[in-house]
């Protein structure tokens, strides 16, 4: 039987799960059931989340937990995280926890300039589009008046366009780079509106457009975050802890292996928040890799630096958050996160994401040069390995206690869970 089918998006969304389950599932009651269980039994909560996207049929959660004691400029918070992995949440909350008695986190918004690209062809001579781009540049901005009419009320805006010869990299590659100002919104539908409208101003013979696009590579929208505090306060064997760590940081900026999985840690954090208040993951991470590569070589995010006796640890990152449009005024989850971080501006998200990365990476590198990072994490994850057994409430409260004084492994549990199970 085929599995090429036409007219799928125009099915109800039973009709869409009768032909999944009939198509693809041997056991296609069981299919149905597991769709249906994660609806929610709100329908107008339901029919919100059934039009985010297309061809919905179920609801795939993800769960939403808060790490609280964070202290960021002096001003508590208690930061929501959507995440799946274990020990992220409980990670976080112990880092913030052991930061407030020090001070806790310092972060600034360097720059908040975000990029938009138009992409052409052109087979003649530079001087000649250079002049052309000179003539023409006032009427670009003028055609996007009434795009860009809001928001210059708010202080954004087209901040510049500037020709850029490509042709060196792509023979008759030219584009015009944009730069913005989008204030509390992420800007991506506003961007590449303006973008379009430009590109079409800006064509005439000669000039072939590829296409118009906002970049997710926006190097000037950063953020730095930072801790710090004398080595006698990061506890017993504070020179160690603190020279180990250093160590740690300085792997993984001239080891590419190492560094990914150290800003992989981060990302944790930093798409847990991101996540919870309804902006854009991808676009974040794709920023944030792309950025940890800028000088040549893929390299940590995070710096480390121990001098006079004083430990400091940091983050500079490049973040495009939004707190107004798209999700964060759709999602109820997403408009409940932001109004727990008390209805940050844009810039103050900027601020509380890339603390939680940090965060995040300090927990992760002070397992590593300690305990190492199995014995935390697989103590969270051995909740997920009782639930893959079927343990019982009780079943799981005399493995916790059993686990408490023993290494956990996947083997080790089972063998435990089975060996009860004779008794």
């Amino acid at each position: 039987m085929t599995k090429i089918i036409s007219g799928f998006s125009k099915f109800t969304k039973q009709e869409k799960i009768n032909w999944i389950a009939s198509t693809f599932f041997t056991e296609k009651e069981d299919a149905v059931s597991v769709l249906k269980k994660y609806w929610n039994s709100d329908e107008n909560l339901q029919q919100l989340h059934d039009e985010f996207i297309e061809n919905t049929i179920s609801n795939f959660y993800v769960p939403y937990g808060v790490a609280p004691n964070f202290i960021i400029n002096g001003i508590d918070y208690a930061i929501p995280m959507a995440v799946e992995e274990s020990s992220v949440v409980a990670a976080a909350s112990l880092v913030a926890k052991f930061w407030s008695a020090r001070g806790g986190f310092k972060a600034k918004v360097v720059s908040t300039t975000k990029i938009g690209q138009v992409h052409f062809m052109y087979n003649g001579d530079f001087k000649a589009l250079e002049t052309y781009f000179e003539e023409i540049k006032p009427s670009l901005f003028e055609v996007t008046d009434t795009i860009t009419k809001n928001m210059r009320k708010r202080g954004g805006g087209i901040l510049d366009l500037e020709l850029r010869d490509k042709s060196d990299k792509l023979n008759n590659y030219y584009q015009i780079h944009a730069s913005f100002e989008t204030k509390d919104s992420m800007g991506a539908n506003f961007i590449n509106s303006c973008l379009e409208a430009i590109a079409k101003k800006f064509k005439k013979e000669g000039i072939e457009i590829v296409m118009s696009i906002l970049s997710n590579y926006i190097p000037e929208c950063l953020v730095r975050a930072e801790v710090g505090c004398s080595i006698d306060e990061l506890g017993e064997n504070g020179v160690e802890f603190a020279q180990k760590f250093q160590q740690a940081v300085q792997i993984a900026n001239v080891e590419p292996h190492r560094a990914v999985t150290h800003n992989k840690g981060i990302m944790n954090g930093i798409d847990a928040v991101v996540l919870a208040t309804g902006n854009d993951f991808r676009a974040i991470e794709a920023g944030a890799h792309a950025f940890a590569a800028k000088d040549g070589q893929y390299k940590s995010l995070t710096h480390c630096e121990v001098n006079d006796g004083i430990f400091k640890f940091w983050i500079e990152i490049p973040l495009a958050l939004g707190t107004v449009g798209g999700l964060t005024a759709l999602h109820p989850l997403a408009k409940l996160s932001l109004e727990l971080l008390q209805k940050p501006s844009a810039r103050e998200l900027m601020q509380i994401v890339a603390v939680a990365g940090l965060a995040q990476n300090f927990a992760a590198l002070r397992a590593l040069v300690t305990t190492g990072i199995q014995e935390g994490h697989m103590k969270m994850h051995l909740q997920n390995i009782l639930n893959q057994l079927g343990a019982s409430e009780k079943e799981k409260q005399e493995l916790t206690t059993y686990f408490k004084k023993r290494p956990v492994s996947h083997s080790a549990v089972v063998s435990a869970y089975a060996k009860m199970k004779e008794l």
